[in-house]
């Protein structure tokens, strides 16, 4: 190809850094064995998917071909500590360990005891101070004070041992196959942040369709109502009319449709109430669907604040749903020691609410009549609670909420895949739905630090869940 043929300006750009490069790794120098080092690394870097498989390999593979032992630490951001994730001696460790003192964030290496401590670079961004030509490489040795380091460029630090064995071209190879690490991790974290988030926003859309867009659905049915009402009143008004239009028609025949007006005023203001109260029940659930921070975090955020289980969650819910109860026969039956002793909880009041509509939904679909055992039929719905002392460790009670409905009881099988992501059982084929509710419940639940569960009961079957009570230490689930 003659190289004297104009070329597009991105591609001579990617074309000058070939040659950049290429002349960088002559300058190197590095031996055989130190090439063969970093293909193994990309080699496997590419080959495993998950960061504890690329931990591994950054410090076998320099046990395996240079014979030195190494740890890996990294940056713990929240806390702002060194954390050590992986070793040549013990692999990856239950939970990350605290660095030892002899391990401290740096921009140089540095030797200390029988160590070479290297920093590890997360990669900078295009044209950084470390890279003032777009190279995607700090320099070996950053100089103190540096401010790509000053804003995050460090992600952890490698410690190779023993130093006595280490020359100065180990050195100086050692420098440059930590960025090669820090890149790669770099890269890796953000495509584990990216699928994180991904996840969370097609869970998101589901939570929306479920609990928003489908509900939102029964303000046409209202509207719908308040139109017909509204034409009715407006046919009594021609009537009206007419008679007041009609000689010597008596009074009397006013009084019917005056009546009539009343009632339709009295229905117009039900209805308006009951849109009032869609409209709260609607804007609640936006709120704690559309916050900023699930955003920006990629995962629901709980804003928990003390509630009232029964006044602030559970009756809301229950009017919401209560005309549709009626319609199909259900009978609510509600616990006689919930108002009388109302209980409080620390936790989030929009999502809780959902998970609350999402039960009692469910409970208007499925519910089924039973005959009792003194031989009375029997459709109802039924909550309660109790509290569960030490339920999650030593001073730490529990709260279990029940909601039961009659039916016939669900198969095993069916139960223990009840709270899985759109798994919906073999009776619910005529009913609406996405088989998201209850994994939405199970997530808002184990978010609380709480659990769920199925159990089938004396002519029903009831589903919980537990939360912790205030003053014990909810351990929330990690998400991702």
């Amino acid at each position: 190809m003659d190289a004297s043929v104009p070329h597009r300006p991105d591609l001579e750009m990617i074309r000058q850094r070939v040659r950049q490069k290429v002349a960088t790794y002559k300058q190197y120098n590095f031996s055989r064995a130190q090439y063969d080092l970093l293909q193994c690394f990309f080699d496997l870097s590419q080959e495993y998917d998950t960061l504890h498989d690329i931990y591994r390999v950054c410090v076998t593979v320099l046990l395996e071909t240079l014979e030195v032992e190494s740890s890996l630490y990294i940056l713990d951001e929240p806390r702002k500590t060194l954390q050590r994730v992986c070793d040549s001696l013990e692999g990856i460790p239950a939970e990350p360990q605290p660095a030892p003192a002899h391990i401290v964030l740096a921009v140089e290496p540095y030797e200390t005891g029988n160590s070479y401590v290297v920093p590890v670079f997360r990669k900078p961004p295009k044209g950084g101070p470390f890279d003032p030509e777009g190279s995607a490489e700090p320099p070996a040795t950053p100089q103190p004070g540096m401010s790509w380091a000053h804003r995050g460029g460090v992600m952890g630090m490698f410690e190779i041992q023993p130093l006595a064995s280490l020359t100065a071209s180990d050195k100086f190879f050692l420098t440059k196959f930590s960025n090669r690490i820090g890149f790669r991790l770099h890269n890796k974290m953000l495509a584990v942040q990216n699928i994180r988030h991904l996840k969370f926003i097609n869970s998101l859309v589901l939570d929306i369709e479920h609990n928003v867009i489908i509900p939102n659905m029964y303000f046409k049915h209202l509207l719908n109502q308040l139109h017909n009402k509204i034409s009715d009143m407006r046919n009594l008004g021609e009537v009206m009319r007419g008679v007041a239009d009609s000689p010597g028609g008596p009074a009397s025949d006013c009084r019917p449709v005056i009546e009539a007006i009343g009632g339709l005023h009295r229905d117009l203001m039900s209805n308006h109430q009951q849109l009032l109260k869609h409209h709260a029940h609607v804007s609640l659930f936006l709120e704690s669907l559309f916050r900023r921070d699930h955003f920006e975090k990629g995962h629901l955020v709980l804003h928990s604040r003390r509630c009232k289980v029964e006044s602030e969650l559970i009756k809301p819910q229950l009017e919401h749903y209560a005309k549709r109860l009626r319609d199909r026969e259900i009978e609510v039956e509600a616990p006689r020691d919930m108002g009388d002793e109302e209980l409080s909880i620390m936790a989030d009041l929009g999502l809780l609410s959902q998970v609350f509509a999402n039960l009692f939904s469910n409970a208007v679909k499925y519910t089924a009549g039973v005959v009792d055992h003194q031989g009375r039929p029997r459709k109802a719905l039924a909550y309660g609670r109790r509290v569960l002392p030490g339920h999650f460790g030593p001073g730490r009670s529990g709260v279990k909420f029940n909601v039961f409905t009659t039916g016939s009881h669900l198969d095993p099988v069916e139960a223990s895949r009840l709270f899985d992501e759109g798994y919906r059982a073999p009776n619910s084929a005529n009913q609406p739905g996405t088989g998201h509710g209850l994994s939405f419940i199970r997530h808002v639940i184990e978010m609380h630090g709480g659990e769920v569960g199925y159990e089938p009961v004396a002519q029903g079957n009831n589903i919980y869940f537990i939360l912790p009570l205030p003053g014990a230490e909810p351990q929330p689930a990690a998400n991702g």
